[in-house]
């Protein structure tokens, strides 16, 4: 019998392998492989067959690195409150959606798009950033943070849109400050954001196409003409920035809001369409970094809930559930946000 399964497992471990070097990436029988290989999610197209790879490589843009030499740098998470009737042993839900428990933040359900640039890591801690803002006035006050600020003007975050580092960008807003900016042609705030989205969810003809080099957009010291206000006076900061520890994690959302992390994406994540994502085949194509925007226990399987920055047309409208309690593609190797 130990025999059986382990002749099974080198048989799916083989299978695995070959759908690796026989599969295109983007092929019908790639998806079809994932699906008839676990139960846990379903795959599903989410680009079209002929999108370049050079767009794909530009999606997983962040620059992983371990956060244990930068204690110096970072400081200590701040202690939760506790209002009202709470305890510090009150018992955190199953299931768990900041959405839901802030439905005054109607910012919690953008879905930001990178566009064909390597900006995750920029994209998502403005993100998180913007959500915590409104989160901390229960919705009153809203500053939606502008990602080129980050992307273009922060020198130390790495390359720009050839990829950076999470935690640098969180340094920069409590250093610099970061203004106010909105989506592509929203012409909202200081500086709306310069990378357009591309067709790469069978869009309208009239984007882009996916692929075409995109450099860095030049760091810009003004606001866009009417404003009505200075680049300088526009900065906003933050008094904190730490990594949040594994065992406060979900207390840190709870009482918080979002947080971000970076984690390995493979090929099968671009074909992700719902259930509790867990890779199960294709290559390694880059660091990538999100928003964790709740928790939660699917069919027995724990699960994060987190917003993607690939637009709102992929996945489940801009969102997915990937393994939880798992450190899984390194999704819990480090979390780092800032009040």
């Amino acid at each position: 019998m130990t025999q059986f399964f382990a002749l099974t497992g080198l048989l799916l471990v083989f299978k695995i392998a070959v759908s690796n070097d026989t599969f295109d990436l983007f092929s019908d029988e790639f998806i079809d492989f994932i699906n008839s290989n676990q139960t846990l999610w379903r795959a599903g197209r989410n680009f079209p067959k002929d999108i370049p790879l050079q767009y794909i490589n530009l999606l997983a843009g962040t620059i992983r690195e371990n956060f244990t030499s930068d204690n110096d740098i970072l400081d200590n998470p701040p202690p939760y409150e506790i209002s009202g009737s709470e305890s510090e042993d009150d018992t955190l839900p199953e299931n768990f959606d900041v959405r839901l428990r802030w439905p005054n933040c109607s910012v919690l359900n953008n879905v930001r798009d990178q566009g064909s640039c390597g900006s995750c890591w920029a994209v998502a801690a403005v993100g998180a950033m913007t959500d915590r803002f409104c989160i901390s006035s229960n919705g009153k006050d809203n500053f939606y943070f502008a990602a080129g600020d980050v992307l273009s003007c922060c020198l130390n975050c790495g390359s720009g849109c050839g990829g950076g580092i999470l935690k640098n960008a969180w340094m920069y807003y409590k250093r610099k400050g970061i203004v106010s900016g909105g989506e592509y042609g929203s012409h909202l705030g200081c500086q709306p954001y310069q990378i357009p989205p591309c067709d790469h969810h069978f869009a309208p003809d009239s984007l882009e196409p996916c692929g075409h080099n995109v450099k860095t957009p030049t760091c810009e010291t003004t606001c866009e003409n009417n404003y009505g206000q200075s680049y300088g006076s526009d900065k906003k900061r933050c008094q904190t920035v730490y990594t949040i520890p594994k065992k406060n994690m979900l207390k840190e959302i709870y009482k918080r809001g979002p947080v971000t992390t970076s984690f390995e994406v493979f090929a099968d994540f671009l074909h992700y369409k719902s259930g509790v994502y867990r890779h199960v085949a294709g290559k390694y194509i880059g660091g990538h970094s999100v928003k964790l925007m709740g928790w939660g226990v699917e069919n027995g399987v724990k699960y994060w809930l987190a917003a993607n920055t690939w637009n709102d047309e992929w996945g489940d409208k801009g969102f997915f559930k990937i393994l939880r309690d798992q450190n899984h593609c390194g999704i819990e190797d480090f979390f780092i946000a800032g009040i």
